[in-house]
């Protein structure tokens, strides 16, 4: 689109400036601004400078300003397609597309489907929310915890996991030393985030491994705060990922396959009072934290162990990833490839589906 009209409507703006100071135009200016100079005219940007105001002015941009003006500007710049619903482009919210991730994409998992499903939607539909949402998820390897954390960022965030409004911490990489607590600086990282972007997501993965003292240090972010310290954390979304819990679910799993029931008949009140215990019970940073013991975790989302049936469907997927169409006798021949446990029944896969993707290059012509 041609922008020949600039240059008359920036002198529009220079005329106005004895009516409109410098000091009177708010940060729209400098939202509109930077996207120019970063964007349009290619200047050389500080780091984060085209992020200074990421939300989309909308309304009464000037008390006073000419309408003919800043709807020719908001006009123009909508037209370059950095509009959004949201007020915040980096920020999409799209539960449609969760849902329909999360249906046709994770296998096995009908309790993660709808606990996960229901808690970010009723989250992101409640702008008034008395605190951040803090999930914590449990099972066994490869069933889907990381899988399920990067399709709600997916979802949400217009760059998914690499959004600027979502940070991802695993525990023995970057707090591997309970010595250093202070010199990690937790507490300033979710801080300068959430001032970033007003609404974050944090994934702790191994977060069995977290120090007590870690946990505790950014426990008020995650209470019933109208702020902390000026700040308010309560559209924040912190996700939890342990292996906390995986032996207890599998043998509910395990128990409900012995009395001939399907494991879709497996209800969150068979599961959620035993993780909760166990994560008490067990020795690491939950058990020992302020999180637990005020109750600050909204739910304990169990991921059921897979079965042979599940990693067929992990295998077509890995296929079809690469843009391949496998047979029935080859994703059999996959499956059969896993091991399986327990010894007897060989009823789940002890990986899950975490090495699927590498597997099938065995299989491949």
């Amino acid at each position: 689109m041609s922008a020949c009209w600039l240059l008359p409507l920036i002198c529009a703006l220079s005329a106005e400036a004895d009516i409109f100071p410098l000091d009177s135009i708010s940060n729209v200016s400098t939202y509109y601004f930077n996207y120019f100079y970063c964007n349009i005219w290619e200047g050389e940007c500080q780091p984060h400078q085209d992020d200074a105001s990421q939300q989309v002015p909308v309304g009464d941009l000037w008390p006073g300003f000419p309408q003919d003006y800043t709807g020719l500007l908001h006009q123009w710049y909508c037209s370059l397609g950095q509009c959004c619903e949201s007020g915040d482009c980096r920020i999409t919210n799209n539960i449609t597309g969760l849902a329909k991730d999360l249906q046709t994409k994770l296998h096995g998992q009908h309790l993660v489907q709808s606990v996960v499903l229901k808690a970010v939607q009723g989250f992101i539909n409640s702008p008034e929310s008395n605190k951040p949402l803090t999930l914590s998820f449990h099972g066994w390897t490869g069933t889907g915890k990381n899988f399920v954390a990067r399709l709600i960022a997916d979802n949400l965030y217009r760059d998914g996991v690499k959004s600027e409004c979502v940070r991802l911490f695993i525990a023995p990489f970057h707090f591997p030393h309970a010595r250093l607590l202070d010199t990690y600086k937790l507490r300033e990282a979710i801080r300068d985030l959430v001032l970033r972007c007003p609404q974050t997501l944090f994934v702790f993965d191994e977060a069995e491994k977290l120090h007590p003292g870690l946990i505790d240090a950014i426990k008020p972010y995650m209470d019933h705060y109208d702020n902390v310290d000026g700040v308010s954390y309560r559209r924040a979304i912190f996700i939890f990922l342990s292996n906390i819990g995986g032996a207890t679910i599998n043998d509910v799993a395990l128990d409900f396959w012995h009395s001939g029931q399907n494991r879709e008949d497996i209800g969150m009140e068979d599961l959620e009072h035993r993780l909760r215990a166990e994560t008490l019970e067990t020795q690491g940073g939950f058990a020992q934290s302020e999180l637990m013991s005020d109750h600050l975790i909204d739910f304990f989302v169990p991921f059921l162990p897979l079965e042979y049936r599940h990693v067929k469907l992990c295998a077509r997927d890995a296929y079809a990833a690469r843009g391949l169409e496998a047979d029935e006798a080859t994703l059999d021949e996959v499956a059969k490839a896993m091991l399986y446990v327990p010894k007897e029944e060989r009823l789940f896969s002890a990986q899950g589906c975490k090495s699927i993707p590498q597997r099938i290059n065995f299989f491949l012509p």
